[in-house]
């Protein structure tokens, strides 16, 4: 799936029960693996170790990848009943912890008294340009591009055009066949694991959540497909079958959420099953469409699959190559084998 790793050392100093490990300039995929292992051994093999303190001073870049070591480590942490803090947070790291609302769940230390009374020295207006400043990370191309984003945005003002044309013949077709609501939201999670709520036409029936647990997955690893669903609705077998059950994502696109183009957006028990290396797909935004839709997303069967073909968009990636597929998804959505089950 991933390229062997070079392995990176990470500098642990002891007082008492407290470990405090250094983190280096950039946390991503490369360091990350290492920075997971480092942690999870300090607290697997060191019981006297009560406190892990993570220090980064230093770290000026943060991916998606690293982000995935720290809640890892986080998590084993929290298991094992040892105090889990972040010390001198940087404004660039502080900004992926904010994105993400991780900035609410890591305990943090504030950063060393003389910076403080340097920056209650400004004046507000001063201070709160400061915090402004605080840019996130380009984990990708794609996400600096401006093109991109403009494309986008007219994407989905047209998108959102033809749904207010198919709303209400698709609004009567799933009310008759399956009374309810006419959406369905559903909490994914996007660049760098931001979680937002995804919409779409309802195909399935109303407790389809609920009955979850009942129904097979036919697929491996960190994803759920099963082709004879039956929580699908007769309606809804149209809806996937023609993608019309994804109109209303238009909306996640002008929000900024997602993109035309991307990788498929995960839910949170998904990425809760992540490895280091996997939280690479979330370098970019999710998309309505993307490899896995081009290349028969419904013959995906291994998770191994989804994060082959994510990181070869990633690898791929232009603006010419978003414009071919989104040429190739309307071509495909033509073929009545290629809709989603």
């Amino acid at each position: 799936m991933t390229s062997q790793l070079q392995e990176v050392d990470f500098l642990v100093t002891y007082l008492n029960e407290i470990a405090i490990v250094q983190v280096p300039i950039r946390l991503t995929v490369l360091e990350g693996v290492e920075f997971k292992q480092t942690c999870q051994k300090l607290i697997q093999e060191n019981a006297q170790i009560k406190q892990i303190i993570i220090d980064f001073h230093q770290t000026t870049f943060m991916d998606s990848s690293g982000l995935g070591a720290l809640v890892s480590n986080f998590k084993t942490a929290k298991e094992k009943q040892v105090l889990f803090i972040l010390r001198n947070v940087t404004p660039p790291v502080m900004a992926v912890l904010n994105l993400t609302g991780l900035d609410r769940v890591f305990p943090i230390e504030a950063l060393d008294i003389l910076a403080q009374k340097e920056q209650h020295s400004l004046p507000s207006t001063q201070v709160s340009s400061a915090r402004q400043v605080e840019q996130l990370p380009t984990t990708h191309p794609s996400v600096a591009s401006w093109m991109k984003r403009l494309i986008d945005i007219v994407g989905a003002l047209f998108g959102l055009v033809i749904t207010g044309f198919l709303l209400i013949p698709i609004a009567i077709a799933i009310t008759i066949d399956d009374p309810g609501p006419i959406f369905f939201s559903q909490t994914r999670c996007g660049w760098m694991g931001k979680r937002f709520e995804i919409w779409k036409f309802r195909s399935m029936c109303v407790d389809a959540e609920a009955k979850k647990s009942q129904v097979k997955n036919q697929v491996q690893g960190a994803f759920f497909k099963n082709e004879s669903d039956p929580r699908v609705t007769k309606v809804g077998r149209f809806l996937r079958r023609t993608s019309l059950d994804e109109l209303p994502q238009f909306w996640n696109v002008l929000q900024g959420d997602m993109s035309l183009v991307g990788t498929r957006p995960p839910t949170p028990d998904e990425v809760e099953r992540y490895e280091v290396p996997e939280w690479q797909r979330l370098d970019v935004k999710p998309g309505m469409t993307g490899e896995w839709q081009v290349n028969g997303r419904s013959k995906v069967r291994s998770f191994e699959d989804v994060i082959r073909l994510d990181l070869q968009y990633q690898k791929n990636w232009s603006l010419l190559y978003d414009l071919k597929l989104i040429f190739k998804t309307v071509a495909i959505l033509f073929n009545k084998n290629s809709g989603a089950v």
